[in-house]
């Protein structure tokens, strides 16, 4: 809402039409607080009200913009954006925070009033069509063989992951091993590319010197962590990867580590055997995902040499 020449102070209002219906979801701010927000999906429509509340009532206001006329008292406007595209997931990162939000302007010859309301948008999905296993060998040669195994490549964010790890080899003292969920926000391009890793969660899965032959099993809930979906190249100005980080520390401290990504979706409470506008515009993002299938080749653990 434009208007011109205010001569006397406004207080500006949004109010949704549903909001006592609208569901609100928790989102983290900048400040790393986390506050609820009305929830939002791609095509949803958003309407309502901006209310423009007088200090001074019957003191004159000049001209609307848009239609000549005064205004004398405080008056509410109706607005409604129809079937609004919203095709991204609310983000706050550390470089990057996607954002939606509703914003009223009133001009005045000396200063405007800007009042703000943000939004929470979620991106759903429908459940992946091809989700392998993610199975590999890895190993530093004639000291340490094993052979680690994910039961999915793509978890929905209140999945569990569950795998095991096999010891075909082991020639080194090792002492502890665990498993992170690490996410990497990658903002810029070409040469001005920034890389920001986050280490979400560390789970202890086993604790003690394995021997040739033991198997390890995983089970981690997804549901207790701060996670998102899986962003890719994001209006070409960012993306959010995760992966699953296994570690192996040695009686001398030495650590070695084996990265695999994962892709994380938002599953939707209800699952339609038809794809959505919005899901198909979600499933989109699985696509030029690095292929997560069976690699029996063996590779090297990062980082440390083995010693005999």
């Amino acid at each position: 809402m434009s208007f011109f020449g205010f001569g006397q102070s406004v207080e500006v209002e949004i109010v949704l039409n549903d909001a006592e219906s609208r569901k609100r979801a928790e989102h983290k701010t900048e400040d790393g607080k986390k506050e609820k927000y009305f929830l939002f999906y791609d095509g949803e429509t958003v309407s309502g009200k901006v209310s423009l509340a007088l200090k001074h009532p019957n003191k004159r206001l000049v001209k609307d913009l848009a239609r000549p006329g005064e205004i004398t008292q405080s008056q509410a406007f109706d607005f409604e954006f129809t079937h609004v595209e919203k095709p991204y997931e609310s983000y706050t990162g550390q470089n990057v925070k996607l954002r939606y939000f509703l914003r009223a302007t009133i001009s005045r010859r000396l200063n405007d009033v800007v009042k703000e309301m943000d939004i929470v948008v979620h991106t759903l999905s429908t459940y992946p069509e091809l989700n392998s296993s993610i199975k590999m060998e890895v190993g530093i040669e004639d000291c340490l063989h094993i052979e680690f195994e994910y039961n999915k490549s793509k978890y929905h964010l209140k999945d569990v992951i569950v795998g095991k790890i096999y010891f075909l080899l082991v020639r080194i003292k090792i002492k502890h091993m665990e498993i992170d969920i690490i996410k990497r926000e990658t903002t810029g391009t070409g040469p001005n590319v920034y890389h920001e890793n986050d280490t979400i969660a560390k789970y202890e899965i086993m604790d003690g010197a394995p021997v040739r032959g033991e198997s390890i099993p995983i089970r981690l809930f997804l549901a207790g962590y701060e996670l998102t979906p899986t962003m890719r190249d994001i209006n070409k100005k960012f993306s959010v990867r995760y992966y699953l980080n296994l570690v192996l520390i040695d009686e001398e401290e030495r650590r070695y580590f084996k990265q695999q990504e994962v892709v994380l979706w938002r599953k939707g409470d209800i699952v339609r055997k038809s794809m959505s506008h919005q899901a198909a515009i979600a499933s989109q993002r699985f696509e030029g995902t690095t292929a997560l299938g069976e690699v029996r080749t063996p590779s090297q653990l990062s980082d440390n040499n083995c010693r005999q």
